[in-house]
Formats: structure tokens, C-alpha cells, sequence
């Protein structure tokens, strides 16, 4: 499997407490970049929420950074890490707006932007911002389809049921003749919708056991990713057994790529895991 991180200070996932990242910043985020970087992970993720309503914040967490300026710095700080954004919400944002935007990351870092997108699921803040919630599925593939016509064009065209442009130009877009686009989601119909239109799944609290189901009912397109998380952090370091039968196991139900999260108390400690964790899975492989 290829080994990502979700990306630690710049989000609480799942509201979880917050230790030595409260109070860290952008230097800790670069040193574990260049780390991860220089190890050979293959991403490192940040997620997108503008506004929680404060009933959520136990359940999703309450700190996001902003994704595009937290990439833009450490993509100065690194050669080879590819930076996914893990997730946008489609419906929060015109099509062509992430184009520009993301294509200029995709400058920016020389080519290693993956736009990790996702449909949405909490409606204050689609009212926040005054997008529409209850067609957003819809708007979604939509979405999906005007950015694979406008990423690699400098002059899109595209004539959808939501989305409709041409005659324009918008320059940057992105570097990558093909940016890959992995759809988020904790539903049979995200896997769907990542089948169909996009190159990869990244699932979220969605078991092994049942992405092994719904996997084995589709036919997966080639080279299609599937970007899953381990059930329960990590420990290389502490428990090394534990990690390599997680390993397994996610190889076992279709994982192409971990996205990992570690059990970690320091900055130095979570870097010893990033190293463990590299040295576990290139003995798995042996």
C-alpha cells in the first residue's frame, strides 16, 4: 500500500481532545511535511469547513485549517509529498473557482495537487453560505463533470444542469493534464459516484469489513484508488504487531492507500511514528 497522513494540528478528527497540537502552529505542519516528504509518504491531507454550529463541534471537530493556504506553505517545503484535499464540499463552491484556485496550487507545487471532493452533509453550513442543500447530489456530479472539462483548459467549456461556462478564460488551471480527483463519503452511493466519475475513494466511518462489500459489488476502473483510514490510530512505535495486522487487514478489503492516523503525545513523538510506520509497511512488502 502507499502511506498518506492525515495531516496532524489541522483538525481535531471526530472532535477528538486536542494535546501538544493546541498550541502548535505552521512550523510544526512543516516539519512534519518535510518528514513525510523525505520518508516517501505518498500525501499528507487537510480538510475544508468554513462555520460548525456548535452542537457539531463534539462530533466533527472544531478547528479546521484552511486547506489552500496550509498546502501553498508547505508545498515551499517539500519536493515530492502530493497534497489531497481531504474534503472539499462541492456545493460550497463554483467549479470554476476551485480551477482557479487549485490550479494555481497545482503551480505552485509543481504538479502534486489531489482534489479530494465530497457531496456535504451539514446543512447550517450550506445555509451560511447560501448554497443549496437539498439537491446537492446532484449539483455534486454536476460539479464533478465541469471540473474534469476545465482543470487541464485554460479556455473551459461546459454545458451541464448546474454549471454552464465558455468563452472565458481562466488561467492558471491546473498543471496536471489529469488531476486526480478522489470523492469522499460514507455511503454506497459516494462509491458510486467515485466509480463513476472521479479516480479514487476515500471513505470515512465506514468499517473494513463493509467497504469490502461494497467494493466487491463494483467493478473498479484501473489504477482506482481506495484511500482508507485504519479503525484506530496507530502505534508502529508502541504496539508494532497490532500496526502490521492493521496493515493486513486493510490490504485484505482493497486499500490501495492508507490514510494514517497515529497515536502520538509530542511532535517528536509523531515523528518517531512516521518513520516506524514507513519501516513496517517496507518489511510487509519484502
Amino acid at each position: 500500500m502507499k502511506l498518506g497522513i492525515a495531516t496532524p494540528v489541522v483538525t481535531n478528527v471526530a472532535g477528538a481532545p486536542l494535546g501538544w497540537e493546541k498550541d502548535a502552529g505552521i512550523e510544526a505542519i512543516g516539519r512534519v511535511a518535510e518528514a513525510a516528504d523525505r520518508l516517501g509518504y505518498h500525501h499528507m491531507t487537510c480538510s475544508e469547513h468554513i462555520g460548525l454550529p456548535a452542537a457539531e463541534t463534539g462530533r466533527r471537530g472544531a478547528r479546521y485549517w484552511d486547506p489552500l493556504a496550509t498546502f501553498g506553505y508547505v508545498a515551499a517545503r517539500t519536493h515530492q509529498i502530493r497534497f489531497a484535499t481531504m474534503t472539499l464540499v462541492l456545493g460550497y463552491h463554483h467549479p470554476l473557482a476551485i480551477v482557479k484556485r487549485y490550479g494555481t496550487l497545482d503551480h505552485v507545487s509543481g504538479g502534486r495537487l489531489i482534489l479530494g471532493v465530497g457531496v456535504g452533509s451539514l446543512r447550517e453550513e450550506f445555509d451560511l453560505l447560501g448554497a443549496p442543500f437539498d439537491d446537492r447530489g446532484a449539483r455534486a456530479d454536476d460539479a464533478l463533470r465541469a471540473l474534469r472539462a476545465a482543470l487541464p483548459s485554460n479556455e473551459p467549456a461546459y454545458d451541464g444542469e448546474f454549471y454552464s461556462f465558455g468563452g472565458l478564460t481562466v488561467d492558471p488551471c491546473a498543471l496536471q493534464p489529469h488531476v486526480p480527483i478522489w470523492v469522499g463519503g460514507r455511503t454506497r452511493r459516494s462509491l458510486r459516484r467515485a466509480v463513476t466519475l472521479a479516480d479514487g475513494w476515500c471513505p470515512y466511518y465506514v468499517s473494513a469489513a463493509q467497504a469490502a462489500e461494497w467494493l466487491g459489488g463494483v467493478e473498479l476502473p484501473p489504477d482506482f484508488e481506495v484511500v482508507m483510514p485504519a479503525e484506530r490510530a496507530l502505534d508502529p512505535v508502541g504496539d508494532p504487531e497490532a500496526t502490521r495486522q492493521a496493515l493486513h487487514d486493510l490490504a485484505a478489503c482493497g486499500t490501495t492507500t492508507l490514510s494514517a492516523r497515529f497515536v502520538h503525545r509530542s511532535l517528536e513523538h509523531y515523528l518517531e511514528q512516521l518513520h516506524a510506520l514507513i519501516e513496517l509497511n517496507g518489511r510487509e512488502t519484502l
